[in-house]
């Protein structure tokens, strides 16, 4: 099935390429979107370090620049990160990249209980695969995800609105506004996931 083009796929593709180059074995890593020609009106500065010119051009006009935030503290899961997190007024979406090992559902009633057994168990499982998601979503609503399976870079990379639902969800009430903590940006069925990288 064709993926419709959007501004927010392609600051997500941006984001998986930019990992991709880096290699595996990263820890979970979270983005501020933007949209390109707001940032680009504030501070113009940053057109060439963007690789854009001032003007609004093709590029520009109705995408998103990712800026990466600080690194995550490795002793909290992501999830947990995410449920305190509330991104301020300027911010429009949000991404997160994350690898993850993944079982398949028959693995998931042997699944141990104690959180370093589990990691042992899913690194340990045959039939594992280690995978890298980033998920995304904007405050209308808007979601894209993308997932690449480690070993088969070169195979087509897995995409669409609804990858993973429970992680867009958290990516996505970020940017509902709230009591929920952290302000940041200022400076069913199916496979079992376990994270990695300090998830």
């Amino acid at each position: 099935m064709r993926v419709k083009e959007s501004g927010l796929r392609r600051a997500v593709l941006e984001i998986d390429a930019s990992l991709a180059s880096g290699g595996w074995d990263h820890p979970p890593r979270l983005y501020a979107l933007v949209e390109t020609r707001r940032l680009l009106e504030r501070e113009p500065a940053l057109a060439d370090d963007l690789g854009l010119t001032a003007a609004p051009d093709a590029r520009s006009t109705g995408g998103f620049t990712a800026v990466e935030q600080d690194p995550l503290p490795a002793e909290r899961s992501l999830e947990d990160l995410l449920g305190g997190i509330e991104w301020p007024e300027e911010v429009d979406g949000c991404a997160a990249a994350v690898e993850r090992v993944v079982l398949p559902p028959s693995a998931e009633e042997q699944l141990p209980e104690d959180p370093v057994a589990l990691r042992t168990y899913a690194a340990q499982h045959p039939d594992r695969h280690e995978v890298r998601i980033v998920a995304a979503a904007l405050r209308d609503g808007r979601a894209h995800c993308t997932l690449r399976i480690r070993g088969h870079d070169d195979a087509e990379l897995l995409e669409g609105a609804a990858l993973v639902p429970g992680l867009l969800a958290l990516v996505a009430d970020t940017l509902s506004p709230g009591d929920r903590g952290d302000v940041a940006g200022s400076g069913d069925g199916g496979d079992a996931a376990i994270g990695r990288g300090g998830t």
